[in-house]
């Protein structure tokens, strides 16, 4: 970095705010050119702040323009004011007093997608996690809470569309042709959760009648081209909303609801209170266009944004330090109803698979922070899988630990205690505790420390006394400025089965039955069974019921049976993914060594046994039929080499293929039954089981089979069957897949997040001249810089191309590091996150991992935004 380096800021040196914002009333006057806002901020000193005399400080952004600058009514002098580092700084002020501050911003230009800006014909706004200040100069951090008032003025044919956060409380028409619309938000909020959209928007409505028989008014608004994708968005909202009343005694406040697709966003979606603003690809579906996983994508995100107004807007975080106390716990909530709305196994296997093939990487990697990290420089770097995957899972364990009915008093609790306030993990874990009488004081240590714990279980059984023992050790690997880790509370959830596979009722602290719950909280402890009548084959941490890395020596024999017989699905999978990595590794030394690959795959049996038991979850058959991905093998190496790993996936997959050649047609045949599409869970696990079955079936070379895939292809009526085949064609060289890739685009070039689909499908493909393909992607006219979703698209194919991305000259590594220079002045988030594969620059085989570094080394020499430079230069400490 060119300039002197950003300071960290830390959670140690948390001072309650000086002053306070009761009310906030914002006028935003809205032209194509300039947007000028007008603030009147109710301010007084906080009798909280032990600083009585200290001067006001409001943050603000570097596009943000001054125009004027009162106190009450009194216009202050730039010499009673300072600004530096983009703050305001006033010395003088009174205990009590209203700060009228008049800014000029220019949306249109605002390339970094914070604060307000335009996307496509729209202005809209993303205020989360320091977005405010670049709309005007504010108090912005999470724990000063505020009234807000807000009035949109904007050209009436242009945009008919004006909406805030709140309910609407007065609109007309004003003499210069502007429409005026107020919006009032009776609940206290911080600036983060501040909304406006304006727009000419359709819009669907619907109506929710609450537990307390109120009648909300729920509207989506869209651009006209895609009004007719938020049906099944609008039926997830109506069934989040019951679902919360039900489960959580959780019930909506406001008259109206409201959300909005947005094209141009750097995340997911955002809760802002009523006003929920969305990436357009969390929000539109239609079976034409949206594939299942898009479906459940949907359902989940919609749902995570609802309930979020409890556990993030009603209750919010004290500070960005505890960011994971809205988003750990919402996600949990979110995962909960995806499950009750679908199969609760798939949805366990689904989203442990990605904690462990994702988080565990950034656990071990240089970004390695605690849920509840000491410091950072860039708080936008911290919206990762730990503070949001792993903080669920953190939550899970607490609900583990309680049970389903103390973990709802726990929450009603929390919810009653802490209405309408800003508060902390501790103060959630408190609540828990205290509903429950589990003391939980260890327990916090997961907030706290960093990295993936490894338990380390043997088994004695003796025979004599019928009794078995489990011995269960844990360590924590040292990671960054935590080099002592102490032992963690726990549960781990545990079976025992005979060797036909059957469970074992046996006694445990007094109670007999199949399922027990350990509780390890010491460096190691040991657990003894009894009236164990054989030797059992234990099925240990069932349903991944704490997030560790779990070493047990199974036997061959003894994974078969879990795999096939286990009554917890999870474990299941979990045992089949083991049996696939034991071989999957000796067929990646094979590799290493040039030597021919050979094995004689355990996995034949298991899998034979799966495609033809009619009687199991299609879903769960899919997910177990489904070899490790590239992504996870590389997680669980000391030392990565690409290109083995993939030539052991390609080699084990077509020996399956082939072996099983008949049972995955026969597989195939069954499920492809044509039915009028529906996003339902009976139908989504045929097709999903379908589709795998398909793909083996292609490896095995069967000529049917490619007819099979191409007849799919152009037969298909929905989105998943179409796709699946095309992607099917494409990463196997099928004779036909030039031809459908062009045929695809031409038939989808009108629908943008089906092109961005195409787009990651091309950066992805592995030809012989891959980089000069990503060149040409980036030039096409499909592509926009300046669009979040594309670049990700392009840049996350190009990841996931082990033969372009990974090519031993290094050009693909030098190819993202240009990217992320260019970006890094246009959307410094966007840039950030990008980084991501070359900060694995460690675990690479040698060749590989110095040409990484070289390029981080180069990135780290330009002038560099917070959120790259952070990411950057912890990567090469």
């Amino acid at each position: 970095m060119k300039d002197g380096q950003p300071s960290a800021i830390y959670l140690k040196d948390y001072q309650v705010p000086a002053f306070l914002i009761d009310k906030t009333e914002l006028t935003f006057d809205l032209d194509e050119s300039v947007t000028i806002v007008t603030s009147r901020l109710h301010m007084r000193r906080n009798p909280e702040s032990k600083f009585r005399t200290s001067p006001l400080i409001l943050d603000g952004g570097e596009d943000v323009k001054l125009i004027a600058l009162a106190m009450d009514d009194y216009q202050l002098p730039p010499e009673e004011y300072r600004i530096q580092n983009h703050q305001i700084i006033i010395t003088a002020t009174a205990d009590q007093f209203i700060l009228t501050c008049e800014t000029l911003i220019e949306p249109q230009n605002n390339t970094r997608l914070e604060g307000l800006y335009r996307s496509s014909s729209m202005f809209c706004t993303q205020c989360e996690a320091e977005g405010f200040r670049h709309i005007t100069y504010y108090l912005d951090r999470p724990d000063v809470m505020s009234v807000f008032t807000t009035t949109i003025m904007a050209d009436a044919d242009k945009y008919p569309v004006l909406l805030s956060n709140g309910n609407e409380i007065s609109r007309e028409l004003n003499e210069d042709g502007k429409t005026v619309a107020v919006w009032h938000d009776p609940f206290p909020k911080p600036a983060y959760l501040f909304a406006l959209v304006a727009g000419n928007l359709e819009v669907l409505e619907d109506t929710f009648v609450t537990q307390s028989n109120r009648t909300v008014e729920l509207k989506i608004f869209t651009e006209s081209h895609n009004i007719d994708k938020v049906d099944y968005s609008m039926d997830a909202l109506k069934r989040s909303m019951k679902w919360d009343e039900e489960k959580y005694g959780r019930e909506y406040d406001l008259d109206i609801f409201m959300i909005v697709a947005v094209d141009d966003f750097n995340m997911g979606a955002m809760e802002n209170k009523g006003l929920n603003v969305f990436n357009s690809s969390c929000l539109l579906a239609s079976p034409k266009t949206t594939t299942d996983d898009g479906y459940q994508r949907v359902e989940a995100v919609v749902a995570h944004e609802y309930f979020h107004n409890w556990s993030g807007n009603r209750v919010t975080c004290r500070d960005w330090f505890q960011l994971s106390l809205k988003e750990g716990f919402t996600v949990f909530r979110d995962q909960q109803f995806s499950s009750d709305m679908n199969s609760p196994v798939v949805k366990r296997i689904e989203d442990v698979s990605f904690l462990k093939t994702a988080q565990f990487a950034e656990d071990a990697g240089p970004m390695s922070h605690p849920v509840r990290p000491a410091s950072f420089i860039e708080i936008s770097n911290f919206y990762t899988l730990t503070i949001y995957e792993k903080g669920a899972e953190i939550v899970r364990m607490i609900h583990t630990l309680l049970g389903e009915a103390l973990f709802r008093k726990g929450s009603d609790l929390y919810f009653d205690r802490h209405d309408g306030h800003a508060v902390t993990c501790d103060d959630f874990v408190q609540a828990m505790q205290d509903a429950s009488g589990i003391d939980l004081s260890q327990f916090k240590r997961w907030y706290s420390q960093a990295g993936t714990p490894r338990l380390t279980v043997t088994g004695d059984y003796d025979k004599s006394a019928k009794t078995y023992k489990l011995t269960v050790s844990q360590m924590t690997p040292t990671t960054s400025n935590q080099p002592t880790k102490l032992p963690l509370f726990m549960p781990i959830r545990v079976g025992l089965l005979d060797t036909k596979g059957q469970a074992l009722t046996v006694e445990l602290d007094g109670e007999s039955k199949t399922n027990h719950v350990l509780t390890l909280s010491k460096s190691e402890q040991v657990f003894e069974f009894f009236n164990v009548d054989e030797a059992p084959i234990p099925s240990l941490l069932r349903g991944f019921s704490a997030p560790v890395k779990l070493s047990y020596d199974y036997t061959v024999e003894q994974l078969a049976v879990l795999m096939s017989s286990d009554e917890d699905g999870f474990n299941r999978w979990s045992a089949a993914q083991e049996l696939a990595v034991r071989e999957l590794n000796a067929l990646i030394t094979q590799a290493k060594r040039n030597e021919p690959l050979s094995i004689e795959s355990q996995l034949l049996v298991g899998f034979k046994h799966l495609l033809s038991d009619e009687s199991l979850d299609k879903s769960m058959v899919s997910l177990i039929l489904n070899l490790p991905s590239q992504a996870y093998l590389s997680e669980i190496s000391d030392e990565v080499d690409p290109q083995a790993i993939k030539q052991a996936r390609t080699y084990l997959k077509q020996l399956i293929a082939k072996a099983l050649e008949q049972e995955f047609a026969d597989c195939y045949e069954r499920n492809n039954i044509a039915l009028d599409y529906l996003p339902n869970a009976e139908q989504i696990s045929q097709r999903q089981l379908k589709n795998v079955a398909l793909s083996y079936w292609n490896e095995s070379g069967s000529i049917a089979a490619k007819k099979a895939v191409l007849s799919q292809y152009h037969s298909a009526d929905n989105m998943t069957d179409q796709f699946s085949a095309l992607s099917i064609a494409v990463n196997t060289d099928h004779d036909d897949s030039t031809s459908m890739l062009e045929q695809f685009y031409d038939q989808w070039s009108h629908e943008a997040l089906v092109v961005n689909k195409w787009l990651m499908l091309r950066a992805a493909q592995e030809t012989e001249h891959g980089l000069e393909q990503i060149k040409a992607l980036m030039s096409h006219n499909a592509f926009d810089l300046k669009n979040p979703n594309k670049v990700r698209a392009v840049l996350g194919g190009l990841g996931n191309s082990v033969s372009t991305f990974h090519d031993e000259s290094g050009s693909g590594y030098a190819f993202l590091a240009d990217q992320i220079i260019v970006l890094n002045k246009r959307n410094p988030q966007l840039a950030s996150r990008l980084c991501t594969p070359l900060t694995r620059w460690r675990k690479m085989k040698p060749a590989l991992s110095v040409l990484m570094q070289q390029q981080l080394e180069r990135i780290l020499m330009e002038e560099l935004s917070k959120d790259v430079f952070e990411v950057v230069s912890k990567s090469l400490a």
